[in-house]
């Protein structure tokens, strides 16, 4: 046998190796920089301050305070929950902005059992779960009172159908009651006037 030079396929082809299915080459070599890693600031004084809106969104999440945590005697001082006789005299501007103030509520107790968590704090869990409990009964009594206000607009709606005296498709500004009788003429008919023989009508 001849012992002849390995016969190398070196084709000049780009796309040797590349996956017909996937089109993936090989691994290119990883080149590491030069460039020195940046050291973590260990002196509180030498780092950077961070200037905050005070009026950022994200401080809805937060008590006026700002701070993540309350202290035990903070926690466990809450009121009760609203109660459906109290809200049936809001009108719907207070029952939208109660309701609001309920979910931002709700948002900063779940920042606060979140930040305990973390923390493992170990207190403020079962007062937090208390308010939790106490802003979802308000919101349902907000619920409870708004269904009221509907199904009573629905049923004086319906009334208001066979009303002659109701005009529903009265432009807005304009009288949608008119009635059919005035006040004086409704008096006269309830509660007539009894003339006497001797009147001076009678005698003139």
């Amino acid at each position: 046998m001849s012992q002849g030079r390995t016969r190398t396929n070196r084709d000049n082809n780009p796309n040797r190796g590349v996956s017909a299915l996937r089109r993936t080459g090989l691994r290119r070599r990883v080149e590491m920089s030069k460039q020195p890693l940046p050291q973590p600031v260990l002196d509180p004084k030498k780092r950077s301050k961070v200037t905050v809106d005070p009026d950022h969104p994200l401080w809805g999440f937060f008590r006026e305070d700002k701070k993540a945590l309350n202290t035990p005697e903070e926690a466990d001082a809450f009121g009760r929950p609203w109660v459906v006789e109290e809200l049936r005299n809001k009108s719907w501007e207070d029952l939208h902005s109660l309701w609001w103030v309920c979910c931002r509520e709700r948002n900063i107790l779940a920042t606060q059992e979140y930040e305990r968590r973390r923390l493992k704090a170990g207190y403020g869990a079962a007062e937090n779960m208390e308010r939790f409990r106490v802003v979802g009964q308000t919101q349902k009594a907000i619920k409870h009172a708004l269904t009221e206000r509907y199904y009573a607009f629905e049923e004086a709606r319906r009334v208001a159908v066979t009303d002659h005296e109701v005009n529903l498709d009265a432009e807005p500004g304009s009288q949608a009651y008119t009635p059919l009788y005035s006040d004086e003429t409704m008096m006269e008919e309830e509660y007539p006037v009894k003339r006497s023989a001797a009147s001076p009508e009678s005698t003139a």
